[in-house]
């Protein structure tokens, strides 16, 4: 079974998310960009409010969007947002000459980390293979722009499916995200990832990412990848 990963903007969809069956609540702005950050205090506030109700829900948190090469920024922001108690701290890794630096600063720091395997140009397998090898309770495959083009539009199944076997040969969750929407659940179903991640799909059609989140649109996502294997059975 995939589960499904709801990004979130505050305490009332975090709620929402959670009471509709989302199994994991990943906290986003979704104004400040792909990764946008939520304020560190505000990630606080919705983690208390969230687990006074759902005290083993998992949930993410993202830094914002850096550049893969800014180091000790990187390194302050995750501490910051593991410091408000979330579960993970969600980090975007641009491919480049930087990548496998970023991710092995990752891994050396006290939080759990999760790279944001950024596939805008295509995914990298040797990156994925090497974030396998780095002990990530997960590993994230997604894109940087919010144009419409989704994930699997950059790249295609064949390649995406190699590299989440390498991202989770050694026991990583692997989770897909990226402009997924309905067009997109019969690729999600073959690949059978953990997790897969959304945020426009959850959300009003005519306002998009930026709008509010739809608690029905949840609930219908949860039940899409929950019951997908007794739907291809049937």
């Amino acid at each position: 079974m995939t589960a499904l990963l709801a990004s979130v903007r505050s305490s009332a969809e975090a709620l929402d998310a959670a009471h509709a069956g989302a199994e994991l609540i990943d906290l986003k702005e979704p104004g400040a960009g792909a990764l946008g950050g939520v304020a560190v205090d505000e990630i606080a506030r919705i983690v208390r409010a969230l687990r006074a109700q759902y005290p083993v829900k998992p949930i993410s948190a993202t830094i914002g969007d850096l550049p893969t090469d800014a180091f000790d920024e990187i390194a302050a922001r995750v501490i910051e947002v593991n410091a408000a108690g979330v579960d993970y701290v969600k980090v975007g890794v641009t491919p480049g000459p930087d990548a496998a630096r970023c991710l092995a600063l990752l891994a050396s720091l006290p939080a759990s980390v999760v790279p944001v395997l950024l596939s805008d140009d295509g995914a990298d397998a040797e990156l994925a293979a090497l974030a396998g090898t780095l002990g990530f309770a997960g590993i994230v495959f997604d894109t940087a722009s919010k144009n419409g083009r989704t994930l699997f539009d950059c790249v295609d199944a064949g390649t995406l499916a190699r590299c989440l076997a390498a991202a989770g040969a050694r026991g990583a969750m692997t989770c897909v995200a990226g402009s997924l929407g309905w067009g997109q659940l019969e690729q999600i179903r073959a690949l059978e990832p953990d997790i897969a991640g959304f945020r426009t799909a959850l959300c009003d059609e005519a306002e998009g990412r930026g709008g509010r989140l739809d608690p029905k649109r949840v609930a219908q996502w949860a039940d899409a990848l929950h019951h997908a294997q007794n739907r291809q059975t049937a």
